[in-house]
C-alpha cells in the first residue's frame, strides 16, 4: 500500500524540527531531503524507530540545494551506495558543486551591510555553507514529469526560495511535499523566509500553485502537515 510517511528530525544543537519525507510502495523507499551534514545519525535513529532502515532506501529526491535539506546527501550516500538521487535539472548543478551555492553567493553579498555585531555570525553561516560536501545527482527531472513513486509522483516546478526547487505531488495519496516552497507558521501556509527568498514573487506564486492543487494534505520540512 503507497504510504507518505513524516520522518521529523529534531537537531540537537538548537532543538530546530526538520520533516523530511518517506515514500513507500513496496518498490520504492524514496526519502525526500535529507538534511544538514551532520543529520545521518538522526535519519538512522528515525528510521530504526519506524522499523525500517537507509539500507533500504532506493532513492532520494532533493528539493533544491539549502544546506538544511541536502547537508547530509553526501554523507548519506556514502554509507548507502544503493541510493539514486534525483533533483530538479536546475538543482543539479549546485548539489554536484559544478556550481556555487546561491545560498552562499547571497550570503556573502550581505556580509557588508551586516551591523558590526553580526559579522562574526555572517562569516561563519558563509563558512559553513562552503563546506557543504557535493554529492552525486543520477536523475535530473523538469517540471510535470511522473515518477513511478506511490503510483504516480508527479514534479512540479516551484521556484522562488531558488530557482529550481521542485515540490512533489502524489496525486493517489492526495498529498504534496512541499520542501520550502511552503512552510507552516502556527498552522497557517507562508513563504520560507520571504526575505531571503532567491526571487520573492515567484516563491509566492509558488506557494499559491501548491495550495490550488487538489490534496489532502500538505508536508512542509518546516512546520510538519498542513491538513484541508
Amino acid at each position: 500500500m503507497p504510504m507518505l510517511i513524516p520522518l521529523p528530525l529534531t537537531v540537537p544543537e538548537t532543538g530546530e524540527v526538520l520533516c523530511p519525507a518517506l515514500l513507500a510502495d513496496g518498490a520504492h523507499l524514496v526519502l525526500v531531503d535529507c538534511g544538514y551534514p551532520d543529520s545521518l545519525p538522526l535519519i538512522e535513529a528515525a528510521m530504526t524507530g519506524l522499523g525500517l532502515s537507509p539500507a533500504e532506501l532506493t532513492e532520494v529526491f532533493v528539493t533544491h540545494h539549502d544546506d538544511d535539506h541536502m547537508g547530509g546527501l553526501a554523507r548519506l550516500c556514502a554509507r548507502y551506495p544503493q541510493i539514486r538521487v534525483v533533483a530538479g535539472a536546475g538543482e543539479a548543478p549546485y548539489l554536484t558543486g559544478a556550481r556555487k551555492s546561491l545560498r552562499l553567493c547571497q550570503a556573502e553579498a550581505l556580509q557588508p551591510t551586516l551591523p558590526p555585531e553580526a559579522r562574526a555570525w555572517g562569516e561563519a553561516f558563509c563558512r559553513r555553507l562552503a563546506a557543504v560536501e557535493p554529492a552525486p545527482v543520477h536523475q535530473t527531472m523538469a517540471d510535470g514529469d511522473l515518477l513511478p513513486w506511490c503510483g504516480g509522483c508527479r514534479v512540479i516546478a516551484t521556484p522562488g526560495h531558488t530557482p529550481g526547487h521542485c515540490s512533489l505531488y502524489l496525486s493517489g495519496l492526495r498529498a504534496v511535499v512541499t520542501g520550502d516552497a511552503a512552510v507552516l507558521e502556527a498552522g497557517t501556509p507562508a513563504v520560507a523566509n520571504p526575505q531571503f527568498a532567491l526571487d520573492l514573487p515567484q516563491a509566492e506564486a509558488s506557494l499559491q500553485k501548491l495550495l490550488a492543487l487538489d490534496a489532502d494534505c500538505w508536508l512542509c520540512y518546516h512546520g510538519g502537515i498542513l491538513r484541508r
